[in-house]
């Protein structure tokens, strides 16, 4: 409760120099995430290291493109190496064995007990980012190792993104910042908005979802269905509500990070859900994996093998299991009739200049929607035969039964509604508290009311705490 007011105040009334400021967000940013488990700062110092020092080495390799290839090829292996061991070690391991064992070979791999550190995948990547970068001249590469340093482990970002590319929050560390009151403010606003997404809808669905897991072999096929839409919700309020939380706290800072989330469930295609989710990830395998691959520009063939490619790496990188990759290889396939047949693409909002959508809009966003909503059962299955079950009991006679549905079920899918509602109302804008412009809110007490409500909310029905769901990748 305490960190953040101390670190803002010592931010601008005592380190007003931009080189001290740095070094507090440093220093806060090591004691933020040290707090899990100290041994993590290793990690994420050698990562920070490794890629400041191939930035380095690059640039004395100017002309001499083959070391610099070197170098940076280098600082991705080492890198993915650290992800891969802490990560994905005991999935391949398993993985191995379980194939061996199909063609009669029993042999016992050595496995071990790896903590997950939070958050590697996040500042690997946002690492990985700036060598790939300087190496292909996108970005100069920087002599001030505590801007760098603070650059991968900013602390409003650290742990669950935006995962932000250097070409974007770098130069941000290296420029004098000022306080901009508007700005601190739009960024409490959403950050209040992002607590009410987390701990009202992600946590109030969370109780829910979990108990009908932990059951599901005892469900109806309606509590079932009920299940999978607050998951659905659950997953996208969660990480979703800690974008808004990373981005509106950076605001204070004086940084602008990079727009997570807009509104992806009032998408009319696939192609338009994943360029509203999670679009920092998705960003990042396209300007580092589908691009070199070709892209769109090989032909329909390969584009899709392009694509089914990302997916998968994008399903891996969400966890260390199978379950993960076939999700990832679900979106793909999604994909392959919008390549094969071509696929509108949308520049702007639904119903832009409209109260309401189109009929057509409408029955777009709901098939969309339903679509998803079908992934994020194989996302969320902790096993194939708990995600079989699943499905094999959603999809019988007592689907169409009331038994079992709970007053706690309805009342978060009406909890999801009124976030639908208001995110439609404000689905073009940053945030849905940004509501400069409306003449109900105009006076001030208005809006002091209205953020109020909201906080009264929070502390009055927030659900029990539960921890962010992408901490753990």
């Amino acid at each position: 409760m305490i960190f953040l007011p101390v670190v803002f105040l010592l931010y601008w009334f005592v380190f007003r120099r931009l080189r001290w400021q740095n070094l507090l967000v440093l220093v806060a940013s090591y004691v933020f995430y040290g707090w899990w488990d100290w041994r993590f700062l290793i990690l994420i110092v050698i990562t920070s290291l490794s890629s400041f020092g191939s930035g380095l080495l690059i640039e004395r390799f100017e002309g001499r493109r083959d070391a610099q290839r070197l170098v940076s090829a280098a600082n991705i292996v080492l890198n993915l190496g650290i992800l891969g061991v802490f990560k994905y070690y005991n999935f391949f391991v398993d993985s191995l064995s379980a194939l061996l064992q199909m063609v009669g070979l029993h042999i016992d791999w050595p496995t071990a007990r790896i903590i997950l550190p939070v958050g590697i995948s996040f500042y690997t990547f946002q690492a990985l980012s700036y060598s790939i970068d300087v190496y292909a001249r996108r970005i100069k590469p920087t002599h001030d190792a505590v801007a760098f340093f603070s650059f991968i482990s900013f602390f409003p970002q650290l742990v669950a993104g935006p995962i932000e590319r250097a070409t974007s929050l770098l130069p941000q560390m290296l420029r004098e910042r000022t306080f901009d009151y508007g700005n601190a403010v739009d960024g409490l606003r959403q950050m209040l908005w992002g607590f009410f997404k987390k701990l009202i809808i992600a946590d109030g669905c969370a109780e829910i979802v979990n108990q009908v897991w932990n059951g599901v072999g005892t469900a109806t096929g309606s509590m079932l269905l009920v299940c999978s839409l607050l998951f659905t919700f659950q997953i996208y309020a969660d990480f979703s509500g800690y974008s808004d939380i990373a981005i509106g706290c950076a605001k204070l800072f004086g940084i602008r990070l990079t727009t997570n989330f807009k509104v992806p469930y009032f998408s009319r295609n696939v192609r338009e859900f994943w360029r509203r989710w999670h679009i920092t990830l998705m960003n990042w395998f396209t300007q580092y994996v589908y691009i070199p691959l070709g892209g769109s520009r090989v032909g329909r063939s390969r584009t899709i093998v392009n694509t089914l490619v990302v997916f998968a790496l994008s399903g891996l990188w969400h966890g260390a299991d199978w379950t993960f990759v076939l999700w990832g290889l679900y979106h793909a396939l999604l994909f392959v009739p919008l390549i094969l047949w071509g696929a509108k693409r949308y520049d702007h909002a639904v119903a832009h200049g409209h109260i309401l959508p189109s009929w057509r809009e409408l029955l777009n966003m709901v098939l969309t929607f339903a679509l998803v909503n079908m992934g994020w059962i194989l996302f969320r299955a902790p096993d194939f035969g708990a995600f079989s079950t699943f499905m094999s009991r959603l999809f019988s006679p007592s689907l169409f039964s009331f038994h079992g549905l709970t007053m706690p079920m309805l009342r978060m899918l009406i909890w999801c509604a009124v976030l639908l509602v208001a995110e439609w109302i404000q689905r073009e804008r940053s945030h849905v508290l940004q509501i400069d412009g409306y003449r109900l809110l105009s006076a001030r007490p208005a809006r002091l009311a209205l953020y109020a409500v909201i906080a009264l909310l929070i502390f009055g029905f927030a659900g029990k705490v539960q921890t962010f769901i992408y901490f753990q990748f």
